[in-house]
């Protein structure tokens, strides 16, 4: 089962990882469109938490670069809360 929105912010984050300078930024947002990506398709879907610690990754990335990046991020983010609305729980 693929889980559209997710796989939404995975294309956001690969897309912001292309366009920031900062090397460090791309590979973590390289890493972070990855796992979001295999959220996307596993067996079965995340949780609060782990989102969560996606999203708290996102937000230390996302005031450091242009605002293409800053805003492929918070697209990326408004994808995460829209799976998270989907879900039981917190």
């Amino acid at each position: 089962m693929t889980r559209e929105t997710l796989a939404t912010a995975s294309d956001h984050l690969e897309s912001a990882a292309e366009d920031t300078a900062n090397d460090d930024a791309s590979e973590r947002l390289t890493e972070l469109a990855e796992q979001l990506d295999r959220l996307s398709t596993a067996d079965r879907g995340p949780d609060h938490g782990r989102l969560a610690r996606i999203q708290s990754a996102l937000n230390d990335l996302s005031g450091g670069d242009g605002e293409d990046v800053a805003e492929a991020i918070d697209d990326a983010n408004d994808a995460i809360n829209e799976y998270r609305s989907t879900l039981e729980g917190v």
